[in-house]
């Protein structure tokens, strides 16, 4: 959030500094961060050919899997679209397959309508462990736009706040809610709690400046839910 509490004080706390113990993964996982190397499974390659519709048109050339393979591509490596038909058509070459690449013209007007398939939600067997934070979202507007055209003075910002809530074991959002910059954490967090259908075994926040869940209500709130057996991780500050 912005304006924090005390935020230009941090530079006098020292950064910490942990050791590190398996020198050997480590450097291996130093190496990996430069490996791209990319292959397209043979899921991919059957169905990259859209199959033939029997109504009246024009029939498709490609299917939706291929175009979202190539917009994936082009997005993880921040490259446009001209980039990503180059990219792809390289890697098909690479392959060896005998597979025709959207042009960036067919990658624009298929993009456009695309709709992506729903990911399965992993299942996880019992309670989840919880992760919880909030962070600020800066509004854009007019004032901006009048800013960079007209080099005015820059106006006051507007923020909103983003509260998630995060299932450590399979990543996936338990529960989201956006407010207002003057609503705290502990205010939103029986919102959040409530989004949540089963148990949670372990919970986990963040202490911060403003004392966000750190404090008798969020314990009280979370065992009268949770149970008495549930875990509360809540790290405090330190000074």
């Amino acid at each position: 959030m912005p304006h924090k509490f005390n935020a230009g004080c941090r530079h006098k706390f020292e950064k910490k500094r942990y050791r590190i113990t398996n020198w050997a993964g480590y450097n291996e996982s130093l190496r990996r961060r430069g490996d791209v190397t990319i292959w397209l499974s043979p899921e991919v390659e059957a169905a990259w050919c859209a199959e033939r519709r029997k109504t009246r048109g024009g029939q498709p050339v490609y299917s939706d899997l291929s175009i979202v393979t190539c917009l994936t591509l082009g997005i993880v490596y921040n490259q446009p679209l001209r980039q990503t038909e180059g990219f792809v058509g390289s890697l098909v070459k690479l392959m060896g397959l005998d597979l025709l690449v959207p042009d960036y013209s067919t990658l624009s007007r298929r993009g456009a309508g695309l709709i992506l398939p729903m990911k399965a939600r992993a299942s996880t067997d019992g309670p989840i462990h919880l992760v919880v934070d909030s962070t600020g979202l800066k509004i854009f507007g007019e004032g901006e736009w009048l800013e960079n055209k007209y080099k005015t003075k820059a106006k006051r910002k507007s923020w909103r706040k983003l509260h998630l809530g995060l299932d450590l074991v399979t990543g996936e959002i338990a529960c989201t809610d956006l407010t207002t910059d003057s609503v705290g954490d502990p205010t939103a967090l029986p919102e959040l709690l409530d989004q949540i259908d089963g148990d949670v075994t372990r919970f986990i926040a963040d202490g911060a400046y403003d004392g966000a869940y750190d404090g008798d209500p969020t314990s009280d709130l979370l065992v009268k839910l949770f149970g008495v057996d549930v875990e509360i991780t809540i790290p405090p500050l330190s000074w």
